[in-house]
């Protein structure tokens, strides 16, 4: 009997440890987790995709009307040299015109890099360089397209005070098309900017 009863006690003693419970994994939870995050990141490329598409588009808009601009004063020539209705003659429209030059061959160059980068998917320059260079230059041409578009505008108005004819309607058109070039370009630097800004999350 107390053999038995040393046994029994001997097994009281000496217990099993308690497994816990295994962990239950909230697989829902994950699921929705992961989804949020791919989510997320397609928002990221759509916006990115749309901006430069955006960027693109508004480069080209600026490239049409800097060339408008330039074709139309470099053409405005009417009755030969010397005479008052020659934009050689005018310090102001041999500006616009340089300027409308300078963002035609701007703008040439950045369409031609973004279409490249589209076609390709290969980028010419780095990202950050790139966007350096947009922001910079998009913010320098626009400045340079509205400075060349109000040193005319006084010019014309004063020639359309006299006489309204073909030269001073040439002029105001280049003017136009120098206007449109720089709105263009001003969203441009917007989007640079943004993109500037948020370089280290795209």
């Amino acid at each position: 009997m107390e053999k038995t009863e040393d046994t029994i006690a001997t097994n009281k003693q000496v217990e099993t440890p308690a497994t816990a419970p295994p962990e239950v994994v909230d697989v829902e939870a994950q699921s929705t987790s992961s989804t949020a995050g791919v989510q997320s990141i397609v928002r990221k490329w759509k916006r990115v995709d749309l901006m430069k598409k955006g960027s693109l588009i508004l480069r080209g808009s600026a490239l049409i009307f800097s060339l408008l601009s330039f074709i139309i004063m470099a053409c405005n020539k009417h009755g030969g040299g010397g005479n008052w209705m020659d934009f050689d003659t005018y310090e102001e429209y041999r500006y616009l015109l340089a300027i409308a030059i300078l963002s035609t061959l701007y703008t040439a160059a950045q369409v031609s890099r973004q279409l490249h980068q589209l076609l390709n998917g290969k980028e010419l320059l780095s990202q950050p360089t790139a966007d350096f260079l947009d922001f910079f230059g998009d913010q320098i041409l626009a400045y340079l397209l509205i400075s060349a578009a109000s040193t005319a505008i006084p010019r014309t108005n004063q020639f359309r005070e006299g006489v309204d004819n073909i030269f001073t309607d040439s002029s105001a058109a280049s003017i136009s098309m120098a206007f449109f070039a720089f709105l263009a370009l001003a969203l441009c630097a917007m989007i640079s900017a943004y993109k500037l800004s948020h370089q280290s999350y795209i």
